[in-house]
């Protein structure tokens, strides 16, 4: 015979586990982010891969300085076969970039893919990329602007990337590469990560903790509501651009909004953003007053002017990776896991 005291305490105790769990369905600020898997970290011997899934680029000297850093670090240096095909402004046909891109996914005994540069092409050619052997063994790809398509896909696929210098964009002769240079390889040979910033008057304070995801900005919004578009629930965005209008930041900014991406973020990082040449204010609003607009009606620390972007100081970012975001009037601290 079932006591009636127990059988009340049963009914308690099922209306607060039904409560408490349709509260954790709603919640997304106490949501949980899985993991992504960290490739190895790079060592002496290790070999690296250039190629280019995206521009093409003019010539082998044109890319001179990454070989000869990852030469400096110890890194054994492959080219794609293809790297120096041209078909019109891709770095050849989009069968050409695939198989160089697919083979050094395929292949084991590359531990990290470096794209030569960006430009346009990577999101032609993601959608025939099979990325099971990759998953199984993890690398680092490098890169950033249009390799923010590969970023974002490796993301969904868990598994974290570096957002960072590209063989073109290099010059080892320029003193002010030199910290983009050092947290690069920070980044690939397992250093700590972290970034001290002066304030900016438009950043919004506060503290949170959240996987970087992201890159340029109009990658980001070209990928909205594809099989590349970033879940941002618990996230930290990072976005940069170059050569656009105000207008248009205003616009992918809105588009990114109306997606949802800021309902639930974490964050929000803003790099380098170098407007299109010529560019009056005729928008009637500066970048800080789109950026922050966009984001009305949320609570999540904003940080400007990061050091990462279409800029000869593009930091190292770690997509994927857990950062703690510390903005006051005074610093800022961006530390990685």
């Amino acid at each position: 015979m079932i006591n009636i005291s127990n059988f009340k305490l049963l009914l308690v105790f099922t209306f607060l586990f039904i409560s408490n769990a349709i509260i954790a369905q709603n919640d997304t600020s106490t949501a949980i982010t899985r993991d992504l898997i960290k490739p190895p970290n790079l060592k002496k011997g290790d070999t690296i891969i250039i190629l280019s899934p995206a521009g093409r680029i003019k010539n082998k000297s044109s890319i001179e300085a990454g070989i000869k850093l990852a030469n400096h670090w110890g890194l054994v240096v492959f080219f794609g076969n293809h790297m120096l095909s041209q078909d019109n402004t891709f770095a050849g046909t989009d069968e050409q970039r695939a198989e160089d891109l697919q083979k050094a996914l395929d292949d084991p005994s590359i531990k990290a893919i470096w794209a030569a540069r960006g430009g346009y092409g990577a999101v032609r050619i993601i959608d025939d990329l099979d990325f099971s052997k990759f998953i199984q063994n993890p690398k680092w790809v490098i890169g950033f602007s249009d390799i923010t398509v590969l970023h974002n896909k490796i993301h969904d696929l868990g598994i974290q990337s570096i957002h960072g210098q590209m063989p073109i964009t290099l010059d080892l002769e320029n003193p002010v590469q030199k910290p983009s240079i050092i947290s690069l390889y920070k980044a690939l040979f397992g250093k700590k990560l972290k970034y001290k910033l002066d304030p900016s008057k438009y950043n919004r304070l506060g503290e949170s903790k959240g996987q970087i995801v992201g890159g340029n900005l109009s990658i980001v919004y070209s990928l909205l509501a594809s099989n590349a578009d970033l879940d941002m629930n618990g996230k930290v965005l990072f976005i940069e651009d170059v050569g656009e209008a105000l207008y248009h930041i205003d616009r992918m900014m809105i588009s990114l909004k109306r997606a949802g991406y800021f309902e639930n973020c974490n964050g929000l990082i803003v790099g380098d953003f170098r407007l299109k040449k010529n560019e009056g204010n005729s928008f009637g609003k500066t970048l800080e007053d789109i950026v922050l607009e966009a984001v009305e009606g949320t609570d999540f620390p904003v940080i400007f002017n990061f050091p990462a972007g279409h800029v000869d100081d593009n930091r190292a970012i770690i997509m994927g990776d857990y950062v703690t975001l510390k903005v006051t009037k005074k610093k800022v601290r961006i530390g990685f896991q």
